[in-house]
């Protein structure tokens, strides 16, 4: 507890907040990219799928 005090504090300490809170918001913005792109992906691959399984 006294260390999140002093963190808290100290001039560090709200930069190392700062830099937590842009870290968790890229993580979160190339999550939804990646699960974009896999779904787009997925979907790509279905159709090819089903046009070999079709023209087969």
């Amino acid at each position: 507890m006294q260390f999140l005090k002093r963190l808290l504090i100290e001039e560090d300490g709200p930069t190392a907040v700062e830099y937590a809170v842009m870290l968790a918001a890229i993580v979160m913005v190339c999550l939804a990219a990646i699960a974009a792109v896999g779904t787009k992906t997925n979907a790509l691959f279905e159709n090819a799928t089903t046009e070999l399984q079709n023209h087969g």
